[in-house]
């Protein structure tokens, strides 16, 4: 559906929309340094670059919300929150795509330091509405999207001619990037990868920009030498990307659950960690850099938060609150909840950081997160 078959009534969007701008404002989302988004934002709303089907979650599955016959709840799940993404496609009963939360959409367009004449790459089109307003401020014919899905891809063409705006949008494989050898002034992509694509940064100008969602939990900004060897920059902000879907698909990952079952826990241990600490997300992301193959949820009950630990391959571990104290079971050759509490010792003893402390370099065979200074801090290995 294009946005010229948008159907909502345009008092009741413009309501949402000036509650959305107002609180915004009133917690200091709106960057200072880039003036244009706010207007950009106003000029091309969010609501007209949304499908006629939203999805949401009612504790159990994921529900159709349609614009037709239930208006004022799509646009709340649109407008409800500046960090609240809106899921825009279901496959296999998870989100496959989505819209981006208002406020991770404007933090990632400060961050790309965007100019009028810059040529623009982007990486996954979805619904068109970044698109849109990167080209409101690049111009007309500086913006060329790539979008693997044809259907979204077909879509999202059609809402830009719609709006007006020149830009070219390419069906592929947003990995490979362009594949007609253009330079781009900027690059930004819309979902996250594990490890940025060497020919992205290749496609990039000497001294341009790429802004890049990295392991799904926080996206970075990185600048490219002027020899064009390296890229580095500094982690930007926290948030939750959809995965990259073609370097995904087919690796297998086993859930906690199976792990849990099939790898029996050795002696029960008492321990004075209070996994409380594991929903920092300063912590969180420190543990991202140091094992990337960890995945940390937890919970919380009347006995405090308990938390659920495993690599997706052989490892399981919990750490349980309970009145009488807090106590860890471990499962598989690997002791995670061991290795996630020597990492959070690791990062006790650098101070506590919030991500903004942290950077990446790329070079066309390493990548790499550093902390406080990229030639002399310590460094992890970013994810093969």
């Amino acid at each position: 559906m294009t946005a010229v078959d948008n159907t909502t009534s345009p008092s009741t969007a413009g309501v949402w929309r000036q509650r959305l701008d107002a609180e915004m404002a009133r917690t200091g989302q709106w960057p200072e340094r880039s003036p244009w988004i706010r207007p950009a934002v106003a000029a091309l709303p969010r609501d007209l670059f949304a499908p006629g089907r939203l999805w949401d979650w009612d504790g159990h599955a994921w529900q159709p919300v349609d614009r037709d016959t239930a208006p004022e709840r799509w646009l709340e799940l649109l407008y409800s929150h500046p960090s609240r993404p809106a899921v825009t496609q279901i496959a296999d009963d998870l989100p496959s795509s989505s819209l981006s939360a208002p406020a991770v959409v404007v933090d990632m367009l400060d961050s790309l330091l965007l100019e009028p004449g810059h040529r623009v790459l982007e990486l996954g089109t979805g619904t068109a509405w970044n698109a849109a307003l990167l080209a409101h401020r690049a111009g007309p014919g500086q913006v060329t999207s790539i979008e693997v899905d044809p259907g979204l891809a077909a879509a999202a063409a059609a809402r830009l001619r719609a709006a007006g705006l020149d830009v070219r949008v390419r069906e592929g494989d947003g990995g490979s990037g362009l594949p007609d050898g253009a330079l781009f002034d900027r690059v930004i992509a819309t979902y996250a990868v594990e490890r940025i694509p060497w020919t992205w940064i290749e496609q990039t100008a000497p001294g341009g920009r790429l802004v890049v969602p990295w392991g799904r939990l926080g996206h970075v900004a990185l600048t490219v030498a002027d020899d064009h060897k390296s890229a580095t920059g500094w982690l930007q902000g926290l948030a939750q990307f959809m995965p990259d879907r073609t370097t995904t698909v087919g690796i297998p990952v086993r859930g906690f659950t199976d792990l849990r079952r099939s790898a029996p826990p050795g002696p029960e241990e008492r321990t004075d960690r209070d996994p409380a600490e594991l929903e920092d997300w300063d912590l969180l992301f420190h543990l991202r850099v140091a094992l990337p193959d960890v995945r940390v949820e937890t919970a919380v009950d009347e006995d405090g938060v308990s938390a659920w630990i495993h690599d997706g391959v052989s490892s399981w571990a919990t750490l349980s609150s309970t009145p009488d104290g807090v106590f860890v079971h471990q499962g598989g050759p690997r002791r995670l909840a061991d290795e996630i509490g020597a990492a959070g010792d690791e990062w006790a003893g650098l101070g506590r950081p919030e991500v903004y402390d942290y950077g990446m370099t790329a070079t066309p065979h390493e990548q790499w997160v550093w902390f406080g200074d990229p030639d002399t801090g310590p460094r992890w290995p970013a994810s093969a």
